[in-house]
Formats: C-alpha cells, sequence, structure tokens
C-alpha cells in the first residue's frame, strides 16, 4: 500500500466521527433521552479505557519480557513505564486543573436603580450567569472528550500506519473499516454529554478535527515513523483524559435520575465498542 493511499484511507477512518456529531443539534431531546446519549456515550470511553490500558500495559509487559531474556535493557523499561505512569497522570490530573483553571470567576452584578430593583437585577444577572456558566462547562466537557478521543485515534492511526508500511495491506485495510466504524460511534461520546446545550456547526466542525483528524496524522506517521515509546504516551494520556472524563459525566448525569436506564445505555455503548473491535481484532487475526 503506497503512502498516499494510506493517508487517504486513514482520512477516511478518522473523519467518520462527524457522522455522530450532528446529533449534539438537536433540540428535541427528553430528559430521559438525553441520560441515554450521554451514558451510551460513557460506556464507549469505558471500553476505549479498557482497551487503551490494556494496548499501553502490553508494551510495557513486552519490555519487561525482553529485560528477562536479556534481549533490552532496564533503562528502556525503566522509561516506558515511567511514560505509562507520568501520562496517566497528566492526562488525568493534568486535565483536571487545567479545567478548573479555565473555569471562570463568576462576577458580582452591578447594583443600580434602588434596591428592590437591584435585587430582581441580581437575580436576573446570577440566572444568566448559571445558565452561560452551565453552557461553558458542557462545551468544555466535550471538548476535552474530543481532546482524550483524539489521543487515542492517533496511537489507532500508528497502527494503520505501520501495518501498511510493512505491506499488510489486508491488515492494514481491516484496521481502516475497524477504525472507521469504531470513530463513528465516538462521535456520539463527544454530543452526548452536552444535553440540553446547543453547539454550534463551527464548534462540531473543530471537535471533530480534534478527534479524527489524529488517524490521518498518526497514519502518515506511523508509515514514517516507528517509535514504541511515542505510542505508549498517547495511550496513557488518553487513558487518563478517557478517566476523568467519564467521573465528569457520570457526576453531571446523577442530576437527571432515570438511574437503570443509563446503567442499560452504558452496557450498550460498552458493547458498541467490543463489536467494533472485534472486526479489527478478526481481520487482524
Amino acid at each position: 500500500m503506497s503512502f498516499g493511499q494510506t493517508i487517504a484511507l486513514g482520512a477516511l477512518a478518522g473523519f467518520t466521527i462527524y457522522l455522530g456529531l450532528p446529533l449534539g443539534r438537536l433540540q428535541l431531546l427528553s430528559a430521559r433521552a438525553r441520560v441515554a446519549l450521554a451514558m451510551f456515550a460513557v460506556g464507549i470511553l469505558a471500553f476505549i479505557f479498557v482497551d487503551v490500558v490494556a494496548h499501553a500495559s502490553e508494551i510495557v509487559e513486552h519490555a519487561l519480557v525482553d529485560f528477562k531474556d536479556g534481549k533490552d535493557s532496564f533503562g528502556h523499561l525503566l522509561l516506558l513505564a515511567t511514560l505509562l505512569i507520568v501520562g496517566f497522570g497528566l492526562g488525568s490530573a493534568g486535565l483536571g486543573f487545567i479545567e478548573r483553571r479555565l473555569r471562570p470567576a463568576r462576577k458580582p452584578p452591578p447594583m443600580a436603580g434602588g434596591a428592590e430593583a437591584g435585587a430582581f437585577a441580581a437575580e436576573d444577572v446570577d440566572r444568566l450567569a448559571a445558565q452561560d456558566d452551565t453552557r461553558r462547562r458542557a462545551l468544555q466537557t466535550g471538548m476535552v472528550i474530543a481532546i482524550a478521543i483524539g489521543l487515542h485515534n492517533f496511537a489507532e492511526g500508528l497502527a494503520i500506519g505501520v501495518s501498511a508500511r510493512a505491506g499488510a495491506v489486508s491488515l492494514a485495510t481491516v484496521l481502516i473499516i475497524g477504525f472507521a466504524l469504531h470513530n463513528a460511534t465516538e462521535g456520539f461520546g463527544i454530543v452526548g454529554p452536552l444535553g440540553s446545550v446547543k453547539p454550534s456547526w463551527r464548534w462540531l466542525l473543530l471537535v471533530g478535527l480534534i478527534g479524527g483528524g489524529p488517524t490521518f496524522i498518526g497514519s502518515m506517521l506511523g508509515y514514517s515513523v516507528t517509535s514504541q515509546p511515542l505510542e505508549l504516551a498517547f495511550y496513557a494520556l488518553a487513558g487518563g483524559a478517557i478517566l476523568y472524563v467519564i467521573g465528569e459525566i457520570w457526576q453531571g448525569m446523577r442530576r437527571y435520575g432515570y438511574r437503570e436506564l443509563g446503567l442499560l445505555m452504558l452496557t450498550a455503548g460498552f458493547a458498541a465498542g467490543i463489536i467494533t473491535d472485534l472486526i479489527v481484532e478478526y481481520g487482524g487475526g
């Protein structure tokens, strides 16, 4: 498979994420439907988390086996283990710190026109400020999900590029098809937690680029360069970021209720992740 074919198919695999993003523009969803969509997204993210951690652990375990067999140095093993731990910490605690710093401080409302008028003005400003803060936080959460998915998809793109460069055309093709199906479900993962917030088309375009674009970039890089530490670093960052996002969505959805429905949809999302991943594994076998 040529370099041009690889990047074209890598782009196809990455940008199927746009298939699920337009759902974020729908405003006809009830609270029950929003919970179902958000928890379906959590199920997808939970599967991605398990998948990411498994891949990252596999890289470190292979390094451990090579060290025991005398094929590699302890320094290389220590580097990979450190990348996994530090990367995971940066992806989880680091994102939490950044999100907190980005959260704007609420300013006190101006008081004018007497005490009674000022009280009404204060209530109106507080209500509008709360609505604005809710919208901002929802869009920030969606953006963080897109970043986490993008880190994960970059590592997937590396796998596409490496297999194509090695001449495993059938494997590369199945990887592309499988990742395309998988990325299509990831669009739900981004817009599901938005709830009643209606994102702009510009915002949807941006998160699609952030979430799906790295598959395309990873395909190009994987075709040219093979780097296990780079792959591990992105898996570790993605794992930490996804775990942080799952916690944020879970906390946000609790206020709506519908606990049993949410858990059923979480299972459905996890199942969707497993099914699309099995397509990739079947082709790889």
